[in-house]
């Protein structure tokens, strides 16, 4: 693996994501990745962006983010006016990536400038300044959401989801995700694979007691807690069990679970 390859933010590729966003951004096309919380879709871009030896701006939307948070607004400074580039438009002109993570919890009015930057156009018309950018090659815009936590308020319109490409992401298989596990917290095998393990029996349970499953991102922090010589059960008490749910009847159910499942578990130093 050559120098450069050893400096990309770690990530573990399970179909053909890579090369699908190599051609969409070879291509000049808009790309939408769904996927559940912590799958790793934020890491993914941050690799592809490092390796396409583009700059990345990230966004987590929000309720109140608004289209001036996106594209710049004016500001006093000194005792004077002047114009203050928001990401999108940063990313614009620098022919950077920019990532809108959880696209569809931003304000509908917000995502509406998107539009003409994700069709052939690739145009970013800035009112307050008179100014219409033409994206250059090499910016590409990219947004991400959780399917399976979206309402019908918070759905994206399907007027905009038309104009990307689309890839679905989802939680690993056992064998890649030990080999993720490994690779961020030098865990040992078995004792990452009995960890996954658990994650997978918890997320059987997704839809009956949990809005979200047991994400990749949590199993790395209880592989840390676990490597660094925490009580294995109350690590996984911290790092995966209550981050799931706030009901003292469900934590309780769910520790059965993991009772369960932990016992065989021994800290091996790698």
């Amino acid at each position: 693996m050559s120098k450069k390859n050893d400096s990309l933010p770690f990530y573990q590729p399970q179909h053909n994501e890579v090369e699908l966003f190599e051609q969409a951004y070879n291509h000049q096309l808009p790309l939408l990745i769904k996927g559940p919380t912590g799958c790793g879709k934020t890491r993914f871009i941050e690799h592809m962006a490092a390796k396409l030896s583009r700059p990345l701006y990230t966004v987590a939307c929000h309720d109140d983010l608004s289209a001036a948070d996106l594209v710049g607004r004016h500001l006093i400074g000194d005792g004077e006016t002047y114009w203050h580039d928001g990401p999108l438009t940063k990313a614009v002109r620098e022919g950077a990536i920019c990532y809108l993570d959880e696209v569809v919890e931003a304000r509908k009015d917000t995502t509406v400038v998107l539009h003409p930057l994700s069709d052939d156009r690739r145009l970013l018309p800035i009112e307050r300044t008179g100014e219409l950018l033409k994206a250059p090659p090499e910016f590409m815009l990219v947004v991400s959401y959780n399917p399976g936590y979206q309402n019908l308020l918070k759905g994206m319109k399907p007027s905009t989801r038309q104009r990307f490409l689309a890839m679905r992401f989802n939680y690993p298989d056992i064998e890649t995700e030990t080999r993720i596990i490994q690779k961020e917290t030098d865990l040992d095998q078995k004792t990452s694979t009995q960890l996954i393990e658990l994650a997978h029996a918890l997320r059987v349970l997704k839809d009956h007691d949990l809005e979200e499953s047991a994400s990749t991102r949590l199993l790395v922090y209880a592989a840390t807690l676990i490597k660094s010589g925490l009580d294995p059960i109350a690590a996984c008490q911290a790092a995966i069990i209550e981050p799931l749910s706030d009901d003292e009847e469900t934590v309780a159910a769910l520790m059965e679970v993991v009772k369960a499942k932990i016992p065989a578990i021994k800290i091996r130093v790698l």
